[in-house]
């Protein structure tokens, strides 16, 4: 019995995927850079979620030809894919990694007392170190959000559409 391999989704299984976390690199340089350079991190996010939309409905507009309920199976693709990137990607992780350096800027300040550009420099190390921990976490529960909640609402017949 052969298994049958998946194709390379480009967005989610090549180093493509490092843009999403363009702005949980964003906040962890928070205390160190400009806040405009921030902000930057989340534009650059923002286009990778909107690509990766884009190509999952270009992907679903061909896979179904001129099928009835084509375009509603399109739509259903990319506001899908746009829901699941900007929670998993944008909203979640970029607030945890922001939540995160802020108790460790404050802990650092309050407990031990280190210069202000140490304690930054330590700060921005925690942010960054944190990115890989928190990212499969919430990819799961995002995944799980959704199945239970909007994916129930267009996962008609138990097909998914996207």
């Amino acid at each position: 019995m052969g298994t049958v391999k998946e194709e390379c989704d480009f967005y989610r299984d090549t180093w493509v995927r490092f843009l999403g976390y363009a702005n949980e690199v964003g906040e962890s340089f928070r205390a160190l850079v400009p806040v405009s350079l921030v902000w930057a991190s989340y534009g650059i996010v923002t286009a990778y979620v909107t690509a990766d939309a884009i190509d999952k409905g270009k992907k679903a507009s061909t896979s179904h030809g001129d099928e009835p309920g084509k375009t509603g199976r399109v739509t259903v693709a990319v506001v899908d894919t746009f829901i699941w990137q900007s929670l998993a990607s944008v909203a979640i992780p970029g607030f945890t990694i922001n939540r995160i350096c802020a108790a460790s800027l404050y802990l650092l300040a309050r407990m031990i007392r280190w210069p202000v550009p140490v304690r930054k420099w330590t700060t921005t190390a925690v942010g960054l170190s944190a990115i890989p921990v928190i990212i499969k976490p919430i990819d799961r529960s995002v995944d799980f959000l959704l199945d239970s909640t909007l994916r129930k609402i267009y996962n008609v017949g138990g097909k998914k559409h996207n």
